[in-house]
Order: structure tokens, then sequence, then C-alpha cells
């Protein structure tokens, strides 16, 4: 009788994990975070099994270390997201995400005349609610819901 085996993705050394992300989220938070444009490795698991969210994704980056404003940056598309910081192949501290009071450059203002989508400026957003999430433009100070949200 033949046995199957369960393919695990490798530990790493030193680096984070990033865990509980919906597996519909797992490219916006690979684009939020710019690790398609980095040098280190990367890996990732996409449509896992999740008894909290049905199917997840989980990315593992060796040698990076997040700062908690770069991190945060992803709880507007994976608001469940954990934090494995790993060192020496051990979890040395576990975090999770929280949205921060201001959201820059990644979130596109649903105001179709809004200056930020027609002039070569930064969106710029106060979060006026985080569940759901509702964010307040700077400029135009327009309300864009979570329904609404388009991560760029």
């Amino acid at each position: 009788m033949e046995t199957k085996k369960e393919l695990k993705v490798n530990a790493i050394k030193n680096g984070t994990v990033i865990d509980h992300i919906p597996s519909s989220s797992l490219f916006s938070v690979i684009n939020i975070l710019g690790l398609n444009k980095i040098g280190q490795q990367v890996t990732f698991g996409f449509n896992l099994e999740s008894k909290k969210l049905g199917k997840k994704a989980i990315i593992k980056v060796a040698d990076i270390f997040f700062k908690d404003e770069e991190i945060n940056k992803i709880s507007l598309v994976a608001p469940d997201a954990k934090l494995n910081i790993i060192r020496d192949y051990e979890v040395i501290e576990k975090r999770v995400v929280v949205i921060p009071d201001e959201i820059t450059g990644i979130a596109k203002c649903m105001n179709p005349k809004c200056i930020s989508n027609h002039e070569q400026m930064t969106a710029h957003f106060e979060v006026v609610e985080k569940k759901p999430v509702a964010l307040k433009c700077r400029y135009c100070e327009k309300i864009t819901d979570q329904e609404h949200l388009e991560i760029h």
C-alpha cells in the first residue's frame, strides 16, 4: 500500500513568516511589501487549508525583518495576518498587523474627480474607521469604504 506524504515548505533560518493571509490577497501583499523587487529568497504557499479562513496563503521572507509601519500596510487586505519573526530556525516573536491611523501611497481615492487621481501625487488617507475600513482622502475629503477600496 502506498502512503502519501504531505509536502511542506522549507523552514527559514532568519527572517519573517507572514501567515493567515486570505488567498485572494496574496499578490496584493506581495506588491504592497515590494517582495517582487527584492533579492532575498521569498517562498509562498497559496490556497492552503485554514480552519479560520477556509483557504489561506503564507509568505516566508529570508533575512528581512519588517518595521511595523511597513507591515501594517498589509492590514487593509489581510487584517488577520500574523507575523512570526524567525532567528536560527526558532520563532522569537509573534506579532499581529494593525491598521495604521494614516495610509499613504497604496490605496486609490474612489472619487474620480480627486486631484490625486489626475496629478503626480501620492494618495494620502486618514483612517476614520478600522472595521470595516473607511479612509478619508486628505485632498478631497471623500470617504473610501472597504467595498470600494482599490489597492495599487
